[in-house]
């Protein structure tokens, strides 16, 4: 009988995972494959041989490799989501510091996957869906925290954000293939570029402590 990693046979973990705790533990699987080897790396094969299941059992998961990819990207991206809910209690640039750091700590640690959304996939519509829900959840929270005159204001504001939150995904996927600045640099260079854009738009300056 086959035996796991962990010392349990494969037919015993089987049989103690229910469906969502089997389709949880192949999520993880994949996504330490997908972040670990550029995306046409990954083999089905492995994956299942990684998690001490059978290929069948698998596909009875996850039909393709596109499949358990897009499941991969967007279990990242709700998890990405809940850490960056921004505090209102904190000023502009500390809730845009902390919303900075914790996407290029993921992208930085998912480097292949966050290439493989971002360059091999690009014009696959289910993983630019994923990409987009997640750029649209993240304008609205940043909506919510900035001081808007009018219903106006929220209309420019709202289109200047949703230009920078692309702009800071290209730049940093870039980045993660050519670094041409240090980490810092990047986040400050992403920060100071939404703050210059949105002070003509708003009231008061929504940061005065950021030079100009």
């Amino acid at each position: 009988m086959p035996i796991h990693e962990s010392g349990m046979p494969v037919q015993e973990r089987r049989r103690r995972l229910s469906p969502d705790e089997r389709r949880a533990q192949l999520l993880a699987v994949g996504a330490r494959a997908f972040a670990a080897r550029p995306y046409e790396e990954v083999l089905m094969e492995q994956v299942a041989e990684q998690a001490g299941v059978s290929r069948a059992l698998l596909y009875r998961h996850f039909t393709s490799k596109h499949e358990l990819f897009a499941a991969v990207h967007r279990k990242a991206s709700d998890d990405l989501l809940a850490r960056t809910r921004f505090d209102p209690a904190d000023t502009l640039v500390e809730q845009l510091v902390e919303g900075m750091d914790a996407h290029l700590d993921h992208f930085v640690a998912n480097r292949h996957t966050v290439l493989a959304a971002n360059r091999v996939l690009a014009g696959d519509p289910v993983i630019q869906t994923i990409i987009t829900e997640e750029l649209d959840a993240l304008r609205g929270r940043l909506l919510t925290v900035l001081p808007l005159a009018d219903e106006g204001a929220r209309l420019a504001v709202s289109q200047v954000l949703r230009s920078w939150l692309v702009f800071v995904r290209v730049l940093v996927v870039d980045w993660l293939t050519e670094p041409s600045c240090t980490r810092t640099e990047l986040r400050d260079a992403c920060i100071g570029a939404v703050l210059g854009a949105l002070r003509p738009l708003l009231p008061a300056d929504p940061a005065p402590e950021w030079g100009r």
